[in-house]
C-alpha cells in the first residue's frame, strides 16, 4: 500500500523540512518509515500506521505512551549528562495537539523524534552485549516504578496471560479453519504436555505472592537501542507498556537476548540458549532491580524465559492455524517456522534449568 508521506508528516509539529520517506525496521505490527528532513541540524523522525486491528484503542494506547515519555523525560532531565533525545521516545505533537493523527482512508498515524547514532541487535554476540541489555530493561522499570496517576490501560487485554492464551489456542485448534492442525501435530502435543505448568507465575500472582508493576511486556532484544559504544541506551516500542510482572520482561529479553539463532531459525539444531548470555543479561537486570523485587519475584526470574518463550511460540502455532491473521509472514509455513525455532528454545532452557536457578540466586 502506498501512502502520501510527505502530506501525513506535515500534520505534526516536525521541526525540519520534508527531504523523504522510506521504510524503516522489521517490526511484525505496524508500519514504519523514516523521515529525513532536508536540514543537517535538525532531527529526523519515525512516522509509524498503526495496526488498530491489534491495538483496537488508540487514544487509549497513545495516553499510555504520553505518560510513559513524560516521566522519562522528567527524570532523565534531572541526571547531569543525559541526553534526552536518545535515551527516550520523544512523540511530536499533531497540529490538533493529539499525539496522532486519523487520516482520510481511516489510518492512524504517530511520529517521534529518529534516535541518532544507535545500535539494535536481533542476535545478541557477547556477554556484554546482553548485560547493557539487562540494565536498559532494568532501569526502565525502575523508572517507572513510581509513575503517578491511575493505572495504565491495558492496551492488549491479556497479553502475557498463559490461561487466556491456551484457550485461544484450543478454540483455533478446534475450528481449524486453515485446515493446518494435522501438519502441526507435534508442536501441538508440546503445547498441551506443558501447559498447566507454564500457568505458574500467575498462580503466583493471584496467590498475592508477586505484585503487578509497570512492565514494557515486548521486550524482544531489538528494542533495547544500543549507543555507538554499545552502552545501553532507549528502550523503544512502548505499545504494550502496562501493568504486568516482571517475570514477562525478563524472559522475553532472554528469549532473545541469550537465543545465539535467529527468531524464525528454520535449522533446529542451531537453537539454543546461551547460559553465558543468560547470566550476562540477568546480571546486568539485577543490578538495577535488585532491591526492588521482593524475594519469590527472584526465586522464579530463572522460570520466566520458559514461560515467555513457550507463550510466543504458543502465540506463532495460533496464528498458523487460523491462517495468519495477527504477525506478518514472509512465506506459507513462516508461522509454523517460528513456532518451532521457539519451541525448540524451551526445551534448551528446560535442559539448563537448574544451572539458571543457581546463577539467579547466586546473584540475589
Amino acid at each position: 500500500m502506498d501512502f502520501n508521506l510527505k502530506e501525513i508528516y506535515e500534520h505534526f509539529t516536525a521541526d525540519g523540512t520534508w527531504l523523504s520517506g522510506e521504510p524503516y525496521g522489521n517490526g511484525h505490527i505496524h508500519d514504519t518509515f523514516r523521515i529525513k528532513t532536508a536540514e543537517p541540524e535538525k532531527d529526523d523522525y519515525i512516522l509509524q500506521r498503526l495496526n488498530n486491528r491489534v491495538f483496537r484503542n488508540i487514544p487509549e494506547l497513545q495516553e499510555n505512551i504520553e505518560r510513559v515519555t513524560a516521566h522519562l523525560n522528567h527524570k532523565l532531565r534531572q541526571i547531569p549528562g543525559s541526553d534526552v533525545k536518545r535515551e527516550c521516545l520523544t512523540l511530536i505533537p499533531a497540529r490538533d495537539g493529539k499525539s496522532w493523527i486519523c487520516d482520510s482512508d481511516g489510518n492512524y498515524w504517530r511520529m517521534y523524534i529518529f534516535i541518532s547514532r544507535h545500535r539494535s541487535y536481533n542476535i545478541v554476540d557477547t556477554p556484554d552485549k546482553a548485560y547493557e541489555g539487562g540494565k536498559a530493561i532494568g532501569r526502565f522499570q525502575a523508572m517507572l516504578s513510581d509513575l503517578p496517576g491511575k493505572p495504565l490501560h491495558e492496551t492488549i487485554p491479556y497479553f502475557h496471560d498463559i490461561e487466556k492464551r491456551l484457550e485461544a489456542f484450543s478454540e483455533t485448534l478446534e475450528r481449524d479453519p486453515a485446515n493446518r492442525a494435522l501438519g502441526a501435530k507435534n508442536e501441538i502435543d508440546f503445547v498441551f504436555k506443558r501447559a498447566d505448568e507454564m500457568k505458574l507465575i500467575l498462580n503466583l500472582g493471584r496467590e498475592g505472592k508477586i505484585p503487578l508493576r509497570i512492565t514494557h511486556n515486548d521486550t524482544k532484544f531489538n528494542n533495547i537501542l544500543l549507543d555507538e559504544n554499545d552502552k545501553a541506551l532507549c528502550v523503544i516500542d512502548l505499545d504494550t507498556v502496562m501493568p504486568g510482572y516482571v517475570h514477562y520482561d525478563f524472559g522475553d529479553a532472554i528469549r532473545t537476548a541469550a537465543n545465539i539463532a535467529a527468531e524464525d531459525e528454520k535449522e533446529l539444531s542451531k537453537v539454543k540458549m546461551d547460559i553465558g548470555l543468560f547470566e550476562a543479561y540477568a546480571r546486568g537486570y539485577l543490578s538495577e532491580t535488585r532491591d526492588t523485587l521482593n524475594d519469590t519475584e527472584k526465586e522464579f526470574l530463572a522460570f520466566a524465559p520458559r514461560l515467555i518463550t513457550f507463550t510466543i511460540a504458543l502465540r506463532f502455532l495460533t496464528d498458523y492455524i487460523d491462517g495468519d491473521h495477527y504477525f506478518k509472514i514472509h512465506h506459507e509455513n513462516h508461522n509454523l517456522q517460528r513456532a518451532r525455532a521457539q519451541f525448540r528454545l524451551v526445551e534448551s532452557m528446560e535442559e539448563q534449568y537448574g544451572l539458571m536457578r543457581k546463577i539467579i540466586r547466586r546473584m540475589v
